[in-house]
């Protein structure tokens, strides 16, 4: 499964979030698309419009094992995505930002 490091990535990579909404609404990447991996087949679509066309979809989840799972199948489905190594843990430790629902400093839970 292809990986990529959090201090790798740049502003402008699209940033996939695939955990629940409990989990996204604490704390999460300005930016990213959310669609929890409990719903990602049903939604899925949401993700091919909103995705770069020739981009790179980068996944993320709170530590890279459900966000690796989400990868693989859209490896499989001819998408060219990567997982996040280390997740939102590793994002907010190396001093990424973290936003809440309403814009404010979030956490990662």
């Amino acid at each position: 499964m292809p990986t990529v490091a959090v201090v790798d990535l740049s502003d402008g990579d699209f940033l996939l979030d695939v955990r629940e909404l409990d989990e996204w609404e604490a704390g999460h990447a300005a930016g990213a698309l959310h669609i929890p991996m409990s719903d990602f087949v049903a939604r899925y679509g949401e993700l091919t419009q909103a995705a770069p066309q020739d981009g790179r979809v980068h996944v993320i989840c709170r530590s890279g094992g459900r966000s690796a799972q989400v990868a693989m199948y859209l490896v499989n489905q001819g998408i060219d995505a990567v997982n996040v190594a280390g997740g939102m843990q590793v994002w907010a430790a190396s001093g990424r930002p973290v936003v809440d629902d309403r814009g404010g400093p979030g956490d990662v839970i």
